[in-house]
């Protein structure tokens, strides 16, 4: 199996990239499946099932406004943040959808109600994964035309039943110039060819594009996370979803601002860099999924702290700090998961960390060694770290976590920089530990908001 840092790092819409950015991504393969087989003409009815995870938290995920604008043909990467919830609002008070409506306009509206043909089965879920859905289409006659399952398994990525024992990615036999899947084997062939991890990550990344591609398609997934660092700085008010929780990143920054000695609060800066990103992803806004929506302000922290922090810092860092940390990226959703759902917040904000300070120790002139042995830092102070949004939002505890995960990764990476990267538990060996974790964790404690924080504190 192949996978790119392009995988790992991809540009979407908030709050959830299982549960938004996936289920966008499924409903629109489904839209476009309906064209392919030569069916879409006949549907007369469309019915969305969401089960699992999808449908214990799926309102405060937004999963029901990513199902409706994903069967309308919109892509995750280009619908119009700004004018997604209008477009929603007017399927649901006008009772009609546009299926392909982004592609193809108005050419086929069907009857749509979305409190009855769009379910949420809050307590059943399906076989395969946690984050499952089903889609069905009907004729006049009430004949199935198709019927398709799908599975949000983390990070956006979709699976759909047909994979389902082949596994937890769609396969891609790109044959890369180095090919790893583990922590081990990246050393070893580190080691064997003298390159660093970026470097040899790059040298991967041109079985599918051309070095400059790769490096303007990067610093470009840079710019988007840095826009998103900038609006979270200015936004102010009550982010949505009936908790009332109030956007604290603005004001901290004007305060910040005025104490002056900007040294000297990085620490603070990198925090109010992290909760900028998942206060914009908990409105809806454009995020890169980095590997997660819910994790999304780490990686983009911790790359403005070198830029802003670290003397020498250019574009060339940026690009060298993604390619390793999507190196990072790769072994946790080879060996383990990405998913909330699956494994808790461990796969989602423990990963990030992670690659986050692989990243910097990468930049910081580290040693492929103490690349490992920060990445490996990063995960093992995140194992066990239990997944339980309140009110099913990506915004109690998730806001804050990423911003002590950035701390946390800048920590790791200094931490492996002054060691010279032999140390007793290896990455392989931390992740290996964070699967069978999940695998103990209790099912309440997984994004389904029954445990821990989500049922003990008053909703208001």
């Amino acid at each position: 199996m192949a996978l790119s840092a392009f995988d790992l790092f991809s540009i979407g819409i908030g709050p959830s990239s299982s549960h938004t950015v996936g289920p966008m991504r499924a409903a629109r393969m489904f839209a476009h499946r309906l064209k392919k087989e030569g069916v879409l003409a006949p549907t007369h009815a469309v019915r969305a099932e969401l089960f699992g995870s999808l449908g214990a938290t799926g309102h405060g995920h937004g999963t029901p406004k990513a199902v409706l604008l994903g069967l309308e043909g919109y892509a995750p990467d280009t619908v119009d943040v700004a004018g997604a919830d209008a477009r929603v609002a007017d399927i649901r008070a006008g009772g009609r959808l546009r299926l392909l409506g982004a592609d193809i306009g108005d050419t086929h509206v069907i009857a749509f109600d979305a409190d009855e043909d769009l379910v949420l089965h809050r307590r059943t879920s399906l076989p395969y994964h946690a984050n499952g859905m089903r889609i069905t289409a009907r004729d006049a006659a009430g004949s199935v035309l198709l019927e398709k399952t799908y599975y949000s398994v983390g990070g956006g990525f979709v699976v759909d039943e047909d994979a389902v024992g082949a596994d937890r990615i769609k396969l891609d036999d790109t044959r890369l110039r180095h090919p790893f899947r583990t922590g081990d084997e990246l050393l070893r062939l580190t080691r064997e060819t003298g390159l660093s991890v970026s470097a040899l990550m790059l040298e991967n990344e041109r079985a599918w594009r051309e070095e400059a591609t790769v490096r303007a398609d990067l610093l470009r997934i840079w710019d988007v996370m840095d826009a998103c660092v900038a609006r979270g700085l200015t936004q102010e008010g009550i982010l949505p979803g009936g908790l009332k929780v109030r956007r604290r990143a603005a004001s901290a920054a004007r305060k910040l601002r005025g104490e002056g000695a900007r040294a000297e609060a990085a620490m603070e800066w990198v925090t109010l860099y992290a909760m900028a990103v998942n206060e914009e992803n908990a409105a809806g806004g454009r995020v890169v999924t980095a590997p997660t929506n819910g994790a999304a302000g780490i990686i983009p922290a911790v790359l403005r702290y070198y830029l802003d922090f670290v003397p020498g810092a250019d574009e060339d860092g940026v690009v060298r700090f993604l390619l390793a940390a999507s190196a990072i990226g790769m072994l946790f959703k080879e060996n383990a998961s990405i998913s909330g759902a699956e494994v808790g917040c461990q796969g989602e904000v423990g990963s990030a960390c992670s690659m986050a300070a692989g990243g910097l120790a990468e930049v910081l002139g580290g040693t492929p060694e103490q690349v490992e042995n920060a990445a490996e830092i990063g995960i093992e102070h995140n194992l066990g770290l239990t997944c339980d949004p309140v009110g099913g939002l990506v915004q109690i505890p998730c806001i804050e976590r990423n911003g002590m995960a950035a701390v946390k990764a800048i920590t790791a990476a200094r931490m492996a920089l002054r060691g010279d990267g032999r140390h007793h538990v290896s990455l392989d060996k931390a992740i290996k530990t964070m699967k069978e974790t999940g695998a103990d964790m209790s099912v309440k404690y997984k994004e389904t908001a029954r445990g821990g924080l989500a049922v003990n504190i008053i909703e208001c």
